[in-house]
C-alpha cells in the first residue's frame, strides 16, 4: 500500500498549513528555531521534513550534519532547491519510517513535528532506537474539538490520511518514550485557531 503522504502535493499541504484559520506553518517555524538551538548537539535528524519549514534558522557553523527524512521524494527535492546554502551540511533521505527504520543513520537530536500522528507510537520508538539520539524533540497536535484537520479549501487533499492517523495524547507519548529510556525534560504549548494546540515535548536519554 502506498503511503498517503506520497500523494499529497507540497503546495496544497503548505497552503493549508499557513491559512489564517490554521496557522500551523507559522507556529512550527517559530518553535523549530528553539528546537535547533536549545541543546549542545552537532547533528540533527528531522523526521517528516516536508518542504523544509524552519531550516532558515539553522546556524551552519553549529552543526556538522543535518538529515532531512521524508517518505515523499518530491518534498525532498523541494528542500534541496529551497536551501542551496545548506549544501554539504544537509542530507535528504527518502525513507518510510513505518518499515525502513534500519536505513536511518545516527544523530544527536531527533525532531519529529506532526509526524508521530501518522506512524504511531511503536514505529516512532523503533525509529528513535535506530537513530539513538541523546535528545528527542516532538511537536504533536492536540485536538480540543473533534475534527483533526482544520476546515479549508484544501481539506479533501488529506482524505487519504484517515487510514494512517493516530490521535495523540501527551501522557501516552511520554509513557512510550519512557519505555525506551527517554525522560520528558521540557514542555511548551502553542494555541492555534480552530480548537487545536501544538504541544512540544522534549526528551533526554
Amino acid at each position: 500500500m502506498k503511503n498517503p503522504w506520497e500523494e499529497i502535493p507540497l503546495t496544497d499541504y503548505e497552503n493549508h498549513m499557513k491559512l489564517d484559520s490554521v496557522m500551523q506553518l507559522q507556529a512550527m517555524n517559530k518553535m523549530m528555531k528553539g528546537q535547533f538551538n536549545t541543546y549542545p548537539i552537532s547533528s540533527i535528524m528531522i523526521f517528516g521534513i516536508a518542504g523544509g519549514n524552519g531550516l532558515e534558522h539553522i546556524q551552519k557553523d553549529k552543526f556538522e550534519r543535518i538529515y532531512g527524512v521524508d517518505v515523499n521524494s518530491s518534498y525532498l527535492q523541494a528542500v534541496i532547491q529551497r536551501y542551496p546554502e545548506l549544501d554539504g551540511l544537509l542530507e535528504c533521505l527518502c525513507i518510510n519510517l513505518i518499515d525502513e527504520t534500519n536505513k536511518l543513520p545516527k544523530a544527536d537530536l531527533v525532531i519529529a513535528n506532526l509526524l508521530i500522528e501518522y506512524i504511531g507510537y511503536e514505529c516512532f520508538q523503533k525509529a528513535v532506537r535506530q537513530v539513538n539520539p541523546k535528545y528527542v524533540s516532538c511537536i504533536i497536535q492536540i485536538n480540543l474539538e473533534d475534527n483533526w484537520v482544520s476546515d479549508s479549501p484544501y481539506l479533501h487533499v488529506f482524505d487519504g490520511l484517515e487510514q494512517v492517523h493516530h490521535q495523540m495524547e501527551e501522557q501516552t507519548l511520554e509513557n512510550a518514550m519512557l519505555e525506551i529510556d527517554y525522560h520528558a525534560i521540557r514542555t511548551l504549548e502553542h494555541m492555534l485557531p480552530n480548537g487545536k494546540k501544538l504541544v512540544q515535548i522534549d526528551f533526554e536519554r
